[in-house]
């Protein structure tokens, strides 16, 4: 089955956000998919985990952005956080949180298939 490889290009944390809820329905469709943070977007991962849009999906019922990396994690897609951004950001592999590990874009391109698909957020 074709995989959904997604690439969240900058700090916005409803784009990650929507990149993950993507993610996540790919996965109960039984899809793979994969997530790479490039660049700036890494800097989302800092601990507390959060953006500005998390009082109002909280609000409505629905996962903070934290809740969300690790319900993603839970269905088994793959968070790579670039290695590069994690240098911009000043943060090390470990605090980028148990769900997630460094990779570079080389190598997140590399493992996408032929068949799948490819998204930018």
């Amino acid at each position: 089955m074709p995989g959904l490889n997604l690439i969240v290009a900058g700090a916005d944390g409803s784009r990650l956000y929507a990149a993950l809820e993507t993610a996540m329905a790919a996965a109960a469709l039984g899809q793979p998919a994969r997530l790479f943070l490039q660049g700036e977007a890494v800097a989302l991962l800092r601990a507390p985990v959060g953006f500005a849009g998390d009082a109002a999906r909280v609000a409505a019922g629905q996962p903070d952005l934290a809740q969300m990396i690790a319900e993603a994690a839970a269905m088994d897609v793959t968070i790579i956080a670039c290695q590069s951004g994690m240098a911009l950001a000043g943060m090390t592999a470990e605090e980028t949180g148990p769900q997630v590990r460094a990779g570079g874009l080389v190598g997140f391109l590399a493992g996408v298939g032929a068949d799948d698909r490819l998204i930018v957020y």
